[in-house]
């Protein structure tokens, strides 16, 4: 993350989780929908088909907004847009996958 450890550490919460280090979700203080989400990637990998969702199937959590104020307070900030990232990430896939076939 990019934080010393003398703030990073206390946000583990290791003190609470008997000595484990516990998952620490981070997100950018913003939400989008799965459509939303499903349409960005549609555009980055530059799909043209339709994304076609099974209504009759549960919805899940309805929202997953992550509350980033601790971490915000501590000076992190995102360092990339979503959608630089999923180019960023595409992009890794293509090239893993295309090696990975060479040999």
């Amino acid at each position: 993350m990019g934080l010393p450890d003398a703030q990073f550490v206390p946000l583990l919460g290791q003190d609470r989780n008997d000595g484990l280090p516990p998952l620490v979700n981070i997100g950018v203080g913003e939400d989008l929908t799965i459509a939303e989400l499903a349409g960005r990637v549609k555009t980055v990998i530059g799909y043209e088909g339709e994304i076609v969702f099974d209504t009759s199937k549960p919805d899940g959590t309805p929202r997953k907004l992550l509350d980033v104020s601790r971490l915000r307070a501590l000076g992190w900030q995102p360092s990339m847009p979503l959608e630089e990232g999923l180019r960023q990430a595409y992009r890794w896939f293509v090239e893993y996958e295309a090696a990975r076939n060479k040999g």
